[in-house]
């Protein structure tokens, strides 16, 4: 058994019973960024065996004001699976996470598959369909969060959920550097941001994670969804707690957690 399989292992049995791990840094301080997107393959063959279906990719720090959280310069990405996709307007149970985070951000759904070895933006603008304003929901597998970048990497980028809004908008009908985001906690005004905090345009990011996919032989398939990054930090989630970001031009994704 490899390190990396013994490790991806280790991520599958901590979400699946909720009790979190020690940092991977920490015990293998020698882990590289190829051994923790090795490990989190492994754990996505476990997710599949299991049959969980991936209906998309997530990509994380993409704004200053995460990789500034992390102490990081780099985006990273992750898987979606269909478990983990919520209907909008339904209550999401806290129980099911450890520690949970929540942010808002730009997804996209695709029409048709992007070859990672020649993508360019212009590829990414005829490859998508359309946009929708999205919450992800993040969690560590990792005890209290305690993470360095190989550790998320390796934590399927922290992933754990994502809620969609119900407007779908195409991209010729909207200007996405210049989306304005707003984000309210219980019915108070808690942060703003812009499209452009995401690598100058949420497109660049899914430029970036075709083509660091492409190093793993993984495509981006017609019909997945992509989230594009965080416009603004992410926030810790307790039950009871309601969100709602309104993007303008793109409308409103709304989460209630319980």
């Amino acid at each position: 058994m490899t390190v990396q399989h013994a490790l991806g292992k280790e991520i599958y049995e901590a979400e699946k019973t909720g009790t979190p791990i020690a940092p991977f840094t920490e015990r293998y301080p020698d882990i590289t960024v190829d051994d923790a997107y090795q490990t989190q393959l492994e754990y996505v063959e476990k997710r599949q065996a299991d049959g969980a279906v991936v209906k998309g990719k997530k990509i994380g720090l993409t704004s200053k004001a995460m990789q500034e959280m992390l102490g990081v310069d780099r985006p990273d990405y992750g898987h979606i699976f269909d478990d983990m996709i919520h209907e909008e307007g339904k209550p999401i149970d806290t129980g099911r996470y450890i520690k949970p985070r929540i942010e808002f951000e730009i997804a996209f759904v695709l029409k048709h598959d992007i070859d990672g070895a020649t993508v360019e933006r212009e590829n990414i603008a005829e490859a998508v369909d359309y946009a929708v304003p999205a919450a992800e929901i993040i969690d560590s597998r990792i005890r209290d969060w305690k993470i360095k970048f190989e550790d998320t990497v390796a934590d399927n980028g922290s992933s754990a959920g994502a809620v969609f809004g119900k407007e779908q908008v195409k991209l010729e009908n909207i200007d996405l550097p210049s989306v304005k985001m707003e984000v309210f906690k219980n019915g108070e005004k808690l942060d703003e941001g812009y499209g452009s905090a995401v690598l100058g345009d949420p497109l660049e990011a899914v430029v970036w994670l075709a083509r660091a996919l492409h190093q793993y032989d993984i495509t981006l398939k017609a019909g997945e969804v992509v989230l594009a990054g965080a416009l603004t930090k992410a926030v810790d989630v307790e039950s009871g707690d309601t969100f709602k970001a309104t993007f303008d031009g793109l409308g409103e994704v709304e989460v209630e957690f319980s």
